[in-house]
């Protein structure tokens, strides 16, 4: 009697490894939901949209991972000197097929940035560390701001909303949910 509730048990056993085994197996086969975390863009990285350093030029710079593609020349995620080049660079894209699994963009929310004018220009700072970067999903962006950055005109995130109305209150512009901006906003820039 005691072996066969030994076998029993064994079987059981085995169901229950096997059954586990399976469903971890058909988990991967699905995927992830997980992505990329944003990296520092603090070397001589140049723009995947349009070639300058970034390191070399002020205000809110961004990165994207694309869920198939990457971009020429280096590892992921494709690399950008403002939010505007950011922006042009995944609508061309998305016309041509690509989708972003995820958009980070400077959060002016966690950073000490201070906003200079040089030659009557107002120009906001870079901050390129990755621990800088917000997901482009929880930021709130200011636009058509007196304020520039590297590519003119500065599409400025900040990840409480809060931020981003006092900034556009001092700087001029206006508020809007930075997944809302359209191919036609950023060619008015």
């Amino acid at each position: 009697m005691i072996e066969r509730q030994d076998a029993v048990t064994r079987r059981r056993v085995l169901a229950g490894v096997v059954g586990t085994a399976t469903v971890v197996a058909l988990a991967g086969c699905q995927g992830t939901d997980e992505t990329a975390d944003p990296v520092a863009l603090d070397g001589d990285e140049s723009c995947d949209q349009c070639g300058m350093v970034i390191g070399q030029h002020p205000g809110p710079a961004g990165q994207t991972y694309y869920r198939e593609n990457s971009p020429e020349g280096h590892d992921p995620p494709a690399r950008f000197c403002s939010t505007t080049c950011t922006y042009r660079h995944r609508f061309a894209n998305e016309q041509s097929g690509w989708t972003p699994d995820a958009t980070y963009l400077t959060d002016y929310s966690v950073v000490d940035y201070e906003v200079r004018t040089d030659g009557g220009t107002a120009v906001i700072s870079r901050h390129l560390d990755a621990a800088t970067f917000a997901s482009s999903d929880d930021l709130t962006v200011v636009a058509n701001s007196d304020v520039e950055g590297a590519m003119g005109p500065a599409l400025v995130p900040f990840s409480e909303e809060s931020d981003a109305a006092a900034f556009a209150q001092e700087y001029g512009g206006e508020t809007l949910a930075a997944e809302s901006i359209s191919p036609e906003l950023v060619g008015s820039m």
